[in-house]
């Protein structure tokens, strides 16, 4: 059972912005859920990381929890998270080990296939070491997935097929990234589950992403009209409650607390294939955990107020 809080006494920091590629990003979802909050009656102030002197303002000021909103390093990857835990004040969504794996893709699919959930098979590659991009093209039949294995939002993947494009993907990844995750490619009907709760999580209704790109790239998270949102996704009781149950597991897998949001991939075999999930999932006006609350009944304020809770009840 998560905290009761009552807003009008409640201090929040909204943290949004930072350093990462994805700054801009985290901004809009801080403008988001800062009119969320308010309108649901907490106290509000906006905060950047990337600013010291709001660092500062974090252990000076009597605040109540942190409410993040920042996407990519140095706030996803539980760096921001170790900050806080160090001055003891509470935040939404997982800690700091939690928040680190599920950034590491390479990492977290260890966990996945520890719980039994279908990922796709990969391989990483670290900046400096040497690798066969034949042997990569044979393991991973042709067509692959290359990306960067800790930045989120669809930054720098790409989908190719042939030893020379795979070759220049990877050096196009290095640009932006030290280890590089290098998948096989699975067509299917893209989907993503938010889960909600810390000790009895449950899953929100699932998300059909129908992209205008190829797939959900960067254009298609954030660009009005980028994608379609069907939610609930049309499918028959069966799959949709593996689907659930799947990104149930995943955020148990990876001990999240709060929320997060695992994307997949599901197959024409009817096999869901995780991707990968996300521990701070956007608040934007186009994004898809404000969405899925919708179609389970819960509003925006309302959906704030109860990550605010599952903070305080995770920090007593």
């Amino acid at each position: 059972m998560a905290a009761v809080v009552e807003p009008a006494k409640c201090r929040v920091a909204l943290l949004a912005g930072g350093t990462s590629g994805e700054r801009e990003i985290s901004l809009a979802s801080g403008k988001g859920a800062g009119e969320a909050l308010r309108e649901a009656g907490f106290i509000v102030q906006e905060l950047d990381p990337a600013k010291k002197d709001h660092l500062k303002m974090l252990i000076e000021e009597p605040f109540d929890v942190a409410f993040l909103c920042l996407h990519g390093k140095g706030g996803e990857d539980g760096v921001l998270q170790g900050f806080l835990e160090t001055i003891g004040l509470p935040y939404t969504g997982p800690g700091v080990w939690s928040s680190a794996t599920a950034m590491n893709k390479a990492q977290s699919k260890l966990f996945y296939q520890h719980e039994g959930i279908a990922t796709a098979p990969y391989q990483y590659i670290k900046k400096g070491e040497e690798y066969s991009v034949h042997e990569l093209a044979l393991a991973m039949g042709g067509t692959c997935v290359v990306k960067p294995a800790t930045e989120g939002s669809a930054l720098g993947i790409y989908i190719v097929e042939g030893e020379e494009a795979i070759a220049d993907a990877i050096e196009r990844v290095f640009e932006i990234d030290e280890l590089v995750v290098v998948e096989k490619y699975i067509q299917g009907t893209e989907l993503t589950v938010a889960v909600l709760g810390n000790r009895d999580p449950f899953a929100l209704p699932v998300i059909e992403i129908v992209p205008k790109a190829d797939f959900y790239d960067f254009e298609s998270k954030y660009a009005p009209g980028g994608s379609q949102h069907i939610c609930p996704a049309p499918l028959d009781e069966e799959k949709t409650k593996q689907v659930m149950d799947a990104a149930v597991g995943a955020h148990k897998a990876l001990q999240c607390s709060g929320v997060s949001r695992s994307d997949f991939i599901l197959d024409e075999d009817g096999i869901p294939w995780i991707l990968e999930t996300n521990t701070i999932p956007g608040m934007t006006a186009t994004s898809l955990l404000p969405d899925a609350a919708r179609a389970a009944g819960i509003s925006f304020p309302e959906l704030c107020t109860k990550l605010i809770e599952y903070a305080l009840e995770e920090a007593e």
